[in-house]
């Protein structure tokens, strides 16, 4: 057979391939920009990263220099007044985003790594190991999350990569939890039956055959996760247990707090990053609620079945 001949015979096979990725891509965004949610969460996620990635843009002014007036009020040049210290509360907002994203996303991430393999792996091994995991599972989930984190931030050197380890490690339990219960139900299954025949190894049996199917519940589970970690992650540098050097919401919290914002009347000091805190949070959970309804068909119809009740 000719060269020309395989590739005229293959050639369509990747094009059926592409179409159907490219049409499931466009499934995916028209079911996005049809929920509501989905939309406002989007857009408010792409709002903050486009801040972290170019903040310059938005806050021309050093968010670290000390050379304006001090506690003034909101006006044209400081849109959110000044620090005690004569720094620029817009700027800092700006600018302290990037490290608060990158925080909230890389805990997320590397949280629900560890919960899927751990969940996934006790749920398809079984026996000994199945014990084993689990019984960690439940440590860390009977284990009080707050002191936790502030006894082992105490003992740690301050800092973003101090914060990402100690949420890492206290955050990923109840995701592992849920993400076992899955497993357990796919353990049963077919293709993995067809897998073991085949003489496949366990690593491959779990992150090519069982993880693929739990797309939708680990894209959730990061999503729930981001939700906690930015609060949390926020609180603790509110107490005082991050690196207070480094520009976060959490630290523009912890210097208003600690030089009286409101008692010297300067409220968007306090208020400005804590919104900004409540504004990343409900972007995280608006994308989270929409992703349980688009990835959920059986609660699309119980809407339209409501909506023509009501008509």
């Amino acid at each position: 057979m000719s060269t020309a001949t395989i590739a005229a015979e293959t050639e369509p096979i990747e094009v059926v391939a592409g179409t159907r990725s490219q049409s499931a891509f466009a499934r995916f965004t028209r079911a996005i920009l049809r929920n509501r949610k989905a939309s406002a969460g989007t857009v408010i996620l792409l709002i903050l990263v486009l801040l972290a990635i170019f903040p310059g843009v938005i806050a021309r002014d050093d968010p670290e220099a000390a050379i304006y007036g001090q506690n003034l009020g909101p006006s044209a040049q400081h849109l959110l007044g000044t620090t005690q210290l004569g720094q620029d509360v817009f700027s800092q907002l700006i600018w302290g985003t990037r490290l608060t994203l990158i925080v909230t996303v890389v805990v997320s991430a590397l949280a629900t790594v560890i919960s899927m393999v751990i969940g996934v792996s006790a749920a398809y091994i079984g026996g000994l190991t199945d014990r084993s995991l689990s019984l960690l599972t439940d440590i860390f989930l009977i284990i009080p999350t707050l002191p936790l984190l502030i006894v082992l931030a105490s003992y740690l050197p301050p800092g973003s990569v101090t914060m990402i380890v100690v949420l890492t490690l206290t955050s990923w339990a109840f995701q592992a939890r849920q993400l076992r219960s899955q497993g357990l139900s796919l353990r049963a299954r077919d293709f993995l039956s067809a897998a073991k025949v085949r003489g496949e190894r366990t690593s491959y049996i779990i992150f090519v055959e069982i993880i693929p199917t739990m797309t939708s519940l680990i894209v959730a589970s990061f999503l729930g996760l981001s939700v906690f970690v930015v609060g949390f992650a926020a609180g603790l540098q509110f107490l005082g247990l991050g690196n207070s050097t480094e520009l976060t919401w959490g630290t523009m919290l912890y210097y208003a707090q600690q030089g009286g914002a409101l008692e010297a009347g300067n409220a968007w000091w306090a208020l400005a990053p804590g919104a900004a805190v409540a504004f990343m949070g409900a972007g995280f959970a608006l994308v989270n609620y929409a992703f349980d309804e688009i990835g959920n068909p059986a609660l699309r119809p119980v809407r339209k079945r409501r909506a023509r009740t009501t008509a």
